[in-house]
């Protein structure tokens, strides 16, 4: 009998469950009928509370929709671990918790919830037991979390409950979707939403963003997305493609519009209504305009008599005046508020949240601001046309502004300060661009912003650190794509030239590149491996980021946390038929041994590692555990380099130095080396100094050159290495046999032009 009457209410609850799941999806408004649908939940699962959660995607938190029990008006919990519905949230796997005071349960089975018993003591409610399911569509898509507390037995929920209340987390979610999908129009940008490359929140920010600009470009709302939300240009063109069942062309200063096609039209005419000719595909000609379903302008376009065919593609205003302008003969020009417009904005603003600076929190403004959005963006760019490698931005206690300084060169300088007020809007700003939790402010976080600039594409790598005054550092390094530097042009002096050149035309063996942070290592290895590829050989890089990209290379990205480090990624390469292999950093002994290993049977192996000299780094590998005979058979030879700071060509001027400076330069090479030099002190002998112009922003100097120390593994310094020689008679040996220091490289590099002996010093102890 017990089990006749255990089944029986089995199958009422499975009748109450599919009653209630298709109510959800024939449910056309959720909010009111969740209100009569909680209870009924309740009674099927004998619970004690609800609580319904939705996703706020703009602050990556969910929200209470419907809950029972007293307390507060609204529950927001972030998207993160640290909650139960957050966990259930983050991770898309259900919740179940006997206990929530058991802390060893929690750490247990779920790591990193912490339990808030905060509410509890306000309403006097005890929590115990918790079963939290979240709302998925396709299992992957978040439209929140439902959440049961406590079973009115005492007991806790068991797996049938789970069972159940996957059907109605399905019912939940599908009608959660259908009513976001139901609730606005189409529209051009559907396909963004739905890819969840931008919310329905940040599109309706952007259309009323565009409709406060003036200029024709700016008010589309295509734009705004782009240039504020860092939407590229492909993922929207897809959206306007599919959109209006055409295709979508993006501009290129590769392709001119045929002369032909512009004859007698009014370029004036085409730039104001968004339209030209692009191509003639034999008696049809295709048109680029900003909307294909615009009757008026295709009417215009048709009554303009260009052809009896016509087909239209879709393009971005922006992207079909850059066309005009580049194939009428003009580049595409820019018109831009100055930065300290800009300030000014920011300044006005601040005026407003003076007088709460003292009682405030420092969250003063909002970062989806638009002065503040488009303050950041200015910033990146004006690094970007400044070539600058890395932006910092430095808040700092109370009113004191926070700076912004750019580093190009080599060396820092200031940009321009923003008011306390904006510094953690302006902080936040560039955590979203770079997909970082914005709650966070303890821990240090790492992203990258991509962004499409013109027609290039830049990569910014981002780090955040945590700093005094309850304050957050930004650095951002500039990963601009680039092509690789030809040997020839990369400065060497021809004995390093000529040793390198030796060494990397060897089919197998180990060639390392050293130096600090910011030498230029990746671009030497770049270089080197552009001299070596050619068609008949297979190489494979591991690198963290992939900053400069070649064709024909197999380039791969490391990502630690998930355990994609170089040593896994260069394993993976040994079964993928190399013939040369490059890995990013030999960071620790597993990467060394492996790199070795791979030298050793049949492979050019090349990597870099943080050394101040080229001796320096036989030891260094020793200590890390490399074994000296296999290191001393494998090496080819060891390049140590650092960056200097160039004379400006445009304006530097030469001068005679005085004996004693003659003197002090000769001393600096090693007077028993300096004769090798063929300088002599006469009336003749001249050095070059800064001077100061436009082009160099009156600093006199402009660009880096590098200057070089290369170790070649002769069989005198392998039988060192053998024998575990200390650094200094590796030093003295290679010297012996060539080896010229960093410091000897640079006054060479000095003696003909290229800098001066102050920016040598700096970068150079011996």
């Amino acid at each position: 009998m017990a089990e006749d009457k255990n089944f029986q209410e089995l199958y009422e609850r499975e009748e109450k469950i599919n009653e209630l799941s298709l109510t959800l999806n024939q449910a056309e408004n959720i909010d009111e009928i969740l209100l009569t649908l909680k209870d009924q939940i309740l009674d099927i699962f004998e619970g004690e509370r609800i609580t319904v959660y939705a996703v706020e995607p703009t602050t990556k938190e969910i929200y209470s929709k419907v809950k029972t029990g007293e307390g507060l008006a609204e529950i927001r919990v972030p998207v993160n671990k640290s909650s139960i519905a957050g966990f259930a949230a983050v991770t898309g796997k259900t919740v179940n918790v006997i206990d929530v005071y058991d802390e060893s349960e929690l750490n247990e089975r779920y790591p990193g919830i912490q339990f808030d018993s905060s509410w509890d003591q306000k309403s006097g409610f005890r929590t115990k037991s918790v079963l939290a399911m979240p709302l998925l569509i396709k299992d992957k898509y978040l439209q929140g979390v439902v959440q049961l507390i406590n079973k009115q037995n005492g007991q806790s929920f068991n797996e049938e409950d789970e069972r159940l209340l996957e059907k109605v987390a399905k019912g939940l979610a599908v009608a959660f979707y259908n009513q976001n999908r139901i609730a606005r129009k189409p529209t051009k940008y559907d396909l963004l939403i739905a890819e969840h490359v931008i919310s329905q929140d940040d599109l309706d920010k952007a259309i009323k963003r565009a409709r406060e600009e003036r200029s024709p470009i700016r008010s589309d709302v295509s734009y705004v997305l782009i240039n504020d939300f860092g939407v590229d240009k492909a993922s929207l063109g897809e959206s306007l493609a599919r959109h209006y069942d055409t295709e979508f062309v993006e501009y290129s200063d590769t392709v001119m519009i045929p002369t032909s096609l512009l004859q007698g039209l009014n370029i004036k005419f085409l730039m104001k209504n968004f339209w030209v000719p692009f191509n003639r595909e034999g008696d049809e000609i295709v048109i680029i305009t900003d909307d294909p379903s615009d009757p008026e302008k295709l009417r215009g376009i048709r009554a303009a008599g260009l052809a009896e065919k016509v087909r239209f593609v879709v393009g971005l205003r922006e992207d079909i005046v850059q066309f005009i302008e580049f194939s009428v003969g003009g580049r595409p020009t820019e018109s831009t508020s100055s930065i300290d417009e800009f300030i000014d904005e920011l300044d006005d603003g601040a005026m407003e949240f003076a007088h709460d600076m003292d009682s405030a929190d420092d969250d003063m403004l909002n970062e989806d601001a638009p002065t503040v959005v488009k303050l950041v963006t200015r910033v990146i760019k004006d690094g970007y046309d400044m070539g600058v490698s890395d932006i910092h931005i430095e808040p700092y206690f109370g009113k004191q502004p926070t700076e912004v300084r750019f580093r190009r060169d080599g060396e820092c300088f200031k940009y321009l300060d923003v008011p306390a007020t904006h510094s953690r809007a302006v902080v936040n700003r560039i955590k979203i661009m770079s997909k970082l939790d914005i709650s966070e402010r303890r821990l240090p976080q790492s992203g990258k912003i991509k962004m499409k600039y013109g027609n290039r594409d830049v990569e910014l790598r981002v780090e955040v650190t945590p700093t005094a005054g309850n304050n957050e550092d930004v650095v951002m390094r500039i990963l601009a794509a680039g092509k690789p530097m030809p040997l020839e042009k990369m400065n060497f002096s021809p004995r390093n030239l000529d040793g390198l050149l030796e060494s990397i035309d060897k089919p197998y063996g180990i060639l390392l590149v050293v130096g600090p942070t910011g030498s230029g290592k990746t671009t030497t290895l770049h270089s080197i491996m552009g001299y070596l590829n050619v068609p008949d050989r297979k190489i494979w890089t591991a690198e963290d980021p992939v900053e400069i990209t070649q064709y024909r290379l197999r380039q791969v990205q490391t990502y630690a946390k998930i355990g994609y480090t170089f040593a896994a990624a260069m394993r993976s390469f040994l079964r993928a038929d190399p013939d040369i292999i490059m890995v990013g950093e030999m960071r620790d002994e597993e990467t060394a041994h492996i790199g070795i290993e791979a030298s050793l049977t049949g492979h050019l192996v090349l990597s870099t590692l943080h050394t101040n000299s080229a001796p320096e780094t036989i030891t260094r590998l020793i200590d890390m555990g490399m074994n000296p005979l296999n290191f001393a058979d494998a090496l080819l030879g060891i390049l140590a380099q650092r960056l200097v700071r160039t004379l400006c060509p445009d304006c530097k001027e030469p001068y005679h130095p005085t004996q004693e400076e003659y003197q002090q330069v000769a001393e600096d090479y090693g007077l028993e080396n300096w004769p090798e030099v063929g300088v002599e002190y006469n009336d003749d002998f001249k050095l070059w100094k800064h001077k100061g112009c436009v082009k160099c922003n009156d600093t006199g100097y402009r660009g880096r050159t590098g200057l070089h120390e290369f170790l070649n593994g002769t069989k005198t310094l392998k039988e060192l290495i053998v024998e575990r020689a200390h650094v200094e008679e590796i030093r003295v040996q290679a010297m012996n046999e060539g080896m010229r220091t960093l410091k000897q490289d640079g006054i060479y590099k000095v003696l003909k032009g290229d800098t001066d002996m102050v920016n040598v010093r700096k970068v150079c102890i011996e």
